[in-house]
């Protein structure tokens, strides 16, 4: 469920009927967390039944869903869509080092924070490792009044804006349309009351003007222990307005849940128009809320003149932009071919153009989506139209660019994914290949550690857990992670190795073992038969990330009976290298702008 949208337009005539409905069960699906019945979908959406199976062959397609028995999941091929709009936005790619160096020196959390109608949304996170740390997500959306950016971008409200802040507030008093908030303890409307519908603009003093208080005044109110006390986040949004326009910053004390602690400044461009805010994020253990100005304020304000001067600055060279419109006309073409009536055309070309914007691709004219799709122009006309009427495109009536919404359609579902979630429905896909256990480790220490694992329904089985950890130098997965390590870092962990023979065909000559996995590097994988246990043979593959580092490595593991080890190799080595090869994808398009956890 997203913010109610309490006044919204009637479709434009060329809007696409069909594109609004499918798009409505992908975002059904990504409010939903990202794992919903298929049943579900049908009564969330009213849909028939089968227009829901049909987008949901239409996404599978695509690589954004999986559907898995009765469920519908998305795939992490869906965030090649947020990415576009991430990477058109040059935020995260712009100004994320400076919050990174500012999260490194604070020690703190700290997020950057884009306007979206009447909320706020995430585009970047630096966050820190710690029991009770930020837990919100790229992609999340925030009610305005909940948080201190809002604060800051609602000083640019006109009084339409102010308007639709206290319908969204009258039929949702509860934030029930921001599933990242808890629900709204008291329910405060936060309109300034009835008798002053108006009362949000700013406090008036006995004159009739503009009262300027201290602005730590109207951010929260004392309470008896030197600390601050939060009104409800409704009653006091409009002062907390004035004193953010007055004071250049604004303080979240506790109004998001209690214990976390914020304070934002915005990043304004060459204009003067405020492009984003960045927020240090804290918890009342470390920092109340009436300290993080003086603790937190100059190095903030630091922070954010670096970020504006990166932005006043010409971009910086870019290389080639990246590809995003992987797919294209004739592709979909072919799919429409082969899937017949479970292929939605229209579907696959709207969200066709929103991967024609990217990196160097900010605004884009029709003949430009066109040109990077190879659609029609009149048939990417009616697309961007249609992404333009449901709030996905903005327009200036000649160029077309994304909006924050665009991270509405599962970004912030899939955000948290790691690396073992991404591998598991390849392994599976692997495993019915090649009837053979598939699994996936990662090093730690000395050892490879077992992080994911589908095995085969055999008689006699391998029985290996996720989380088991055997020595890495006797196994498959342990070489390919040795021969991707740097030459320095490869030298000093062999060093640190005790080559213990585990059968009588371990490798324990720490020079025959180096040479091995010179080879491993070259070859690309690494076949150990009977080294670790007797009777079992494993072969096993590299995954790299977007920067080309060996992060895991995937293995096929198989009784060394049944076939000689070339012939394991020939009948192994080609799926196991296309399930890697699936899985990189994912992570390289799941890892452009999110931390992807190995384990």
């Amino acid at each position: 469920m997203t913010h109610p949208a309490t006044d919204a337009p009637p479709p434009p005539q060329e809007a696409v009927g069909p594109l609004m409905r499918s798009l409505s069960v992908l975002r059904a699906l990504s409010t939903g967390g990202g794992r919903q019945a298929v049943g579900d979908l049908v009564r969330a959406t009213g849909l028939a039944r089968s227009t829901v199976d049909r987008v949901l062959s239409t996404l599978a397609r695509l690589g954004y869903v999986r559907v898995e028995g009765r469920d519908a999941v998305l795939a992490p091929g869906l965030l090649e869509l947020g990415n576009a709009y991430l990477a058109a936005s040059e935020l995260p790619d712009r100004l994320g080092p400076a919050a990174e160096r500012l999260a490194d020196a604070l020690d703190e959390s700290v997020s950057l924070a884009v306007p979206d109608g009447d909320g706020v949304r995430f585009v970047h996170q630096a966050t820190r490792r710690r029991a009770m740390s930020l837990a919100f997500r790229i992609g999340d959306l925030l009610p305005a009044e909940r948080g201190a950016p809002g604060a800051l971008f609602a000083a640019d409200w006109d009084e339409d804006a102010w308007r639709r802040w206290r319908e969204r507030r009258a039929a949702d008093p509860t934030d029930a349309g921001f599933p990242a908030v808890p629900p709204r303890r008291d329910g405060n409307s936060g309109t300034g009351g009835p008798e002053n519908p108006g009362a949000e603009f700013a406090p008036r003093d006995g004159n009739g003007g503009t009262r300027s208080a201290d602005p730590g005044e109207d951010f929260a109110s004392r309470g008896g222990n030197g600390g601050t006390r939060s009104a409800g986040p409704g009653e006091d949004f409009a002062s907390r307005v004035e004193a953010a326009r007055t004071a250049g910053w604004s303080l979240d004390d506790q109004l998001i849940e209690p214990g976390l602690v914020a304070i934002a400044v915005p990043v304004r461009d060459p204009h003067g128009r405020p492009v984003c805010a960045v927020s240090v994020v804290s918890h009342t253990s470390r920092l109340a809320a009436a300290d993080l100005p003086t603790a937190v304020l100059p190095r903030l304000r630091e922070t954010v003149a670096e970020m504006e001067r990166t932005l006043a600055a010409p971009a910086p060279p870019l290389p080639d932009p990246e590809p995003s419109a992987t797919r294209h006309a004739s592709w979909m073409r072919a799919s429409k071919q082969e899937l017949g009536p479970e292929f939605v055309e229209s579907l696959a070309r709207g969200l066709l153009t929103l991967t024609a914007f990217g990196t160097g691709r900010a605004a884009l004219p029709l003949t430009a989506v066109a040109e990077a799709t190879g659609l029609a122009r009149a048939t990417a006309r009616r697309a961007l139209i249609t992404l333009e009427h449901l709030g996905y495109l903005a327009s200036d009536g000649r160029l077309f660019r994304p909006t924050p919404k665009v991270l509405d359609l599962g970004f912030a579902a899939l955000s948290g994914l790691t690396l073992p979630e991404i591998a598991q429905p390849h392994l599976a896909t692997l495993v019915e290949q090649v009837h053979d256990s598939a699994s996936m480790a990662v090093l730690s220490g000395t050892d490879i550690q077992y992080v994911a694992r589908v095995p085969t329904v055999r008689i006699m089985s391998i029985n290996i857990t996720v989380g088991t950890r055997f020595p890495a130098y006797p196994t498959s997965m342990g070489r390919v992670l040795l021969a991707g390590l740097p030459p320095a870092e490869r030298t000093a962990h062999l060093s640190r190795l005790t080559l213990t023979p585990l059968t009588q065909h371990t490798v324990t000559s720490p020079e025959r073992l180096t040479a091995l996995l010179e080879q491993v590097g070259e070859d690309g994988y690494a076949l150990v038969d009977e080294e670790l246990e007797e009777g079992l043979r494993s072969i096993a593959v590299p995954v790299r990330d977007r920067d080309a580092r060996v992060v895991a490595a995937v293995n096929i593991s198989t009784h060394a009976g049944r076939r000689s080890p070339a012939e394991d190799r020939d009948a192994f080595l080609p799926p196991l290298r296309a399930a890697a090869a699936r899985i990189e994808a994912d992570l390289h398009t799941a890892g452009r702008y999110v931390r992807i956890a190995v384990a």
